[in-house]
């Protein structure tokens, strides 16, 4: 038997292991010693969180529930999401229009005219309406009588094929501007249904801000999120939510970037734009793709709130999109940007007596929201970036000590744009740096030492965007797989032992929908109906769970079979509050390998304890149909001062030992 034995230093860069394959009837076997006598780095609260951006319909069509697309008719083309229905031998017209509109900053609205028979407009939703039987679900329009005749409109809830599943009458049309509310419940579920409004008989009508949502929102908020998706959060309990991008915050040029100013106040009070993933892929084109941002900054912050997450937004910094236009703000005209970081400071910690304070006490959060980090651009590399992220620092450090920056070191972990970002950002004493890594799982697998040689007195890590890709970067055939979520789980082994360097880490892109999605994988996906979590939540889901509050020293030894060696991979926490050992182990191998683990240092180590399992074949995916194909099986387990238990093949395994 070869003895490896590991340094106890700061490091404890100790828990990859070296092992051999199966033999035909004998598992690989490894003895581990955990040391709980000898604290490592403390592991931060807010490690393990989740990065949020609007792309594959993650946020209009996806988590902000509004079921009705281009609801105040303001796309580029007004009619996008409608379509025009005429009653047999019905005589009538439908136009956009703009005069004397409801709200100045979306002046667009629909007219619907009738001379004779019925007229209608259908909106198709975002890839159909998920609707359920029996559930309720809240319309709402502002309307307005065009000239004398009819004062009706009729609404419903219709299948594609033009069965009414649920109906509502708006009566008594007034002259001016009115909010109507309707109750729709249908009679049976459909995933595809449409919403049609009617205008019957000789008369006039005009509609804007069209709505509808489900009544079951998340904390039933009125026009609010959409409750399951904030669940598969909630269930994660993430450290920290990063938003709102990713890409967008950048747009691809300045004109289209993210601005949380025209995200906040009265819904008709923001501004629509269009997405920056409408059309960035000329294979998944999706050119009806738009922010209505009726999930903007403050529904952000509190979404934060209600799942105890951190909040770290992040701002554009003069800087497009450099994949895009690289279209720059010269460093002349900066200020504004910086003055929309103050001001953010402002509107999340402020006091309700201040200007942007006062303004989020109107949206009805007097308290302040306590932000305690804000990322300076988001992917963003070379020169262009470190002298404007300089000019950010200088200002928001002196005004606003408390709050913690994030800079970026651009979209690759090892190319010159990562170097120069270092080299650059480690002299402005920049407190965390964030980096990005899509790659294949064995990028991750290889890298799970990653951080053992980082300078410990240098800049902290932010892992802000990483994802195994099982094809290559960015292409529509890569999957969710098991494999990845493994090579995954393998590196955030790395970044938990390491919790003295790698402070924060989330996965991206968050969620894709099924019908609309542009980037895959993600880690949740969904339709309209349903939703559910890939291996990689589930990875993710056993970290954030079974976080810990310290790292501890493991030493470790192997014994070879006859065949070529595998990789495992493991780290080792202490979690105070519930006095327990957490060891997480991956073993992305064919074959089971035995472990047997003695615990030194503590008083007493309790007899039983638990494990929990993630395992299955590589190419495993979870789906509509099994959402849960590959998920955590939990069991009671014997332990003690010394233990055995054998880790199934392709597995992450996570074991919970009370100690004292």
């Amino acid at each position: 038997m070869t003895t490896l034995r590991y340094a106890g230093s700061l490091r404890f860069c100790l828990a990859l292991a070296v092992l051999g394959l199966a033999a035909a009837r004998s598992p690989a076997q490894i003895r581990l010693r955990i040391d709980t006598s000898h604290e490592g780095p403390r592991i931060n609260p807010s490690m393990w969180g989740v990065f949020f951006e609007d792309i594959n319909f993650g946020a209009d069509g996806g988590l902000y529930a509004e079921m009705v697309k281009n609801r105040s008719f303001e796309f580029p083309n007004p009619l996008m999401g409608w379509s025009v229905e005429l009653a047999r031998n019905a005589s009538g017209e439908v136009t956009v229009r703009n005069e004397d509109p409801f709200h100045p900053e979306n002046p667009h609205y629909l007219e619907l005219r009738s001379a004779l028979g019925a007229v209608s407009v259908i909106n198709e939703g975002f890839h159909g309406m998920g609707v359920k039987r029996g559930q309720k679900y809240d319309f709402s329009v502002r309307v307005r009588r065009a000239g004398p005749g009819t004062r009706d409109l009729t609404v419903e809830i219709i299948a594609p094929e033009g069965a009414v599943l649920a109906k509502g009458r708006i009566t008594g049309l007034s002259p001016r501007w009115t909010l109507h509310k309707e109750t729709l419940t249908p009679n049976a579920t459909h995933p595809k249904a449409k919403l049609r409004l009617t205008l019957a008989g000789e008369g006039g009508a005009q509609v804007d801000m069209v709505s509808l949502f489900p009544r079951d929102t998340w904390k039933n908020r009125p026009v609010g999120l959409r409750a399951d998706m904030v669940q598969m959060l909630a269930d994660l309990s993430p450290g920290f939510v990063r938003f709102p991008g990713g890409c967008i915050v950048e747009g691809r040029y300045l004109t289209n970037r993210y601005r949380w100013k025209t995200t906040i106040g009265p819904i008709e009070c923001r501004k629509l734009i269009i997405n920056r993933w409408n059309d960035e892929f000329k294979h998944r084109p999706a050119p009806d793709y738009y922010q209505s941002f009726g999930l903007g900054f403050f529904e952000f912050f509190q979404l934060c709130e209600d799942i105890g997450a951190e909040p770290m937004p992040i701002l554009n910094c003069g800087m497009a999109c450099q994949f895009n236009s690289g279209e720059l703000a010269p460093m002349d005209q900066l200020d504004p940007y910086i003055q929309d970081a103050l001001d953010l400071i402002e509107f999340a910690n402020g006091p309700s007596t201040s200007a942007w304070g006062a303004k989020r006490a109107a949206m009805g959060h007097p308290a302040p929201f306590k932000m305690k980090m804000l990322g300076i651009g988001n992917e963003q590399w070379g020169p262009q970036y470190i002298e404007r992220y300089a000019a950010f620092a200088r200002v928001l450090k002196a005004a606003h000590p408390e709050i913690t920056l994030i800079a970026s070191a651009g979209p690759a972990p090892a190319d010159d744009r990562f170097k120069f970002a270092w080299e650059k950002l480690r002299p402005l004493n920049a407190e965390i740096i964030d980096e990005h890594c899509y790659a294949a799982p064995k990028w991750f697998f290889d890298n799970a030492t990653r951080y053992d040689q980082y300078d410990r007195s240098g800049p902290k890590v932010f892992m802000g965007e990483y994802a195994a890709q099982s094809v290559a970067i960015a292409r529509p055939e890569n999957r969710n797989t098991l494999e990845c979520a493994l090579a995954e789980a393998a590196y955030m082994t790395g970044l938990e032992r390491n919790a003295d360097v790698v402070r924060l880490a989330s996965y991206a892109p968050l969620f894709g929908h099924l019908d609309g999605w542009q980037w895959t994988p993600n880690l949740i996906w969904c339709d309209d109906l349903s939703v559910y979590g890939t291996p990689s939540y589930y990875v993710q889901k056993l970290f954030s769970r079974n976080r810990g509050d310290v790292v501890l020293p493991v030493e470790g030894a192997t014994q070879e079979i006859n065949s070529p060696g595998a990789k495992l991979f493991l780290s080792a926490a202490r979690d105070d509050r519930k006095a327990e050992i957490i060891l997480k182990v991956v073993n992305p191998g064919p074959a089971p390998v035995a472990i047997a683990v003695e615990f030194t240092g503590a008083a007493r180590i309790g007899r039983t304890g638990e494990a929990t399992v993630l395992s299955g074949s590589p190419a495993d995916e979870n789906s509509l149909q099994e959402p849960r194909r590959v998920a955590p099986a939990r069991e009671r387990i014997e332990t003690g001062q010394k233990m055995n238990y054998q880790l199934k093949p392709h597995s992450m395994t996570v074991l919970r030992v009370p100690a004292k």
